[in-house]
C-alpha cells in the first residue's frame, strides 16, 4: 500500500492569494521527498507565482532559511514592498543651499502649496515641511512667516 500525504493552505497576503500544496512522494527509488507547488493570483486575478519544487525532507528546514532570506535580499535590492518601493526625490537628503533656502521662502510666501514645492525641489514633502521653520516660514500656516519669538521681540524693543 503507496500513502500519499498532502497538505493544502490558501492564503491571503495584501492583494495577492497563495496557494501552497505540499505532497509527499511514495517511497520508490528516492525516499523521503516533498513536492511543493506554488501559485499565487494578484487583485484581478492575473498570476503573479507559479513554481514547482522537490526536495528532500530532511532538507526541506534548510531550503525554507535559504529560499526566504535570497527573497528578502532580492526585496531590498529591487526596493519591493513596503516605504521603499516608491521613488526617492533625486535631490533627497542633499544639502541646502542659502540660494535654495532663499527660494523655498520665496515660494511658501508665494502661496505654493508644500506638494508643489516639493517636486520643484525634487525632494519629499516631509522635508520640505522640516525646512520651511528654518527659513522663518509657518508649515502649518502655507504662505505665512513664523511669528517672532517673544526672546527677539524683547530684545528688538530695547534701546
Amino acid at each position: 500500500m503507496t500513502i500519499i500525504e498532502e497538505h493544502r493552505s490558501k492564503l491571503r497576503s495584501g492583494d495577492n492569494t497563495f496557494s501552497i500544496e505540499v505532497t509527499t512522494l511514495p517511497g520508490g527509488d528516492r525516499p523521503g521527498r516533498l513536492v511543493v507547488q506554488v501559485d499565487a493570483s494578484g487583485p484581478a486575478g492575473e498570476p503573479v507565482a507559479d513554481g514547482r519544487i522537490e526536495v528532500a525532507q530532511d532538507v526541506v528546514g534548510a531550503l525554507g532559511a535559504v529560499l526566504a532570506e535570497t527573497l528578502r535580499h532580492h526585496q531590498a535590492m529591487a526596493g519591493a514592498g513596503g516605504r521603499r518601493a516608491r521613488d526617492r526625490p533625486a535631490c533627497r537628503g542633499r544639502p541646502w543651499t542659502p540660494e535654495l533656502d532663499a527660494e523655498l521662502e520665496r515660494r511658501w510666501i508665494a502661496g505654493e502649496s508644500v506638494e508643489e514645492i516639493a517636486a520643484r525641489f525634487e525632494r519629499t514633502p516631509g522635508g520640505i515641511r522640516a525646512r520651511l521653520p528654518r527659513v522663518g516660514c509657518d508649515p502649518e500656516r502655507p504662505g505665512e512667516y513664523l511669528p517672532e519669538p517673544p526672546s527677539h521681540r524683547e530684545a528688538a524693543a530695547s534701546p
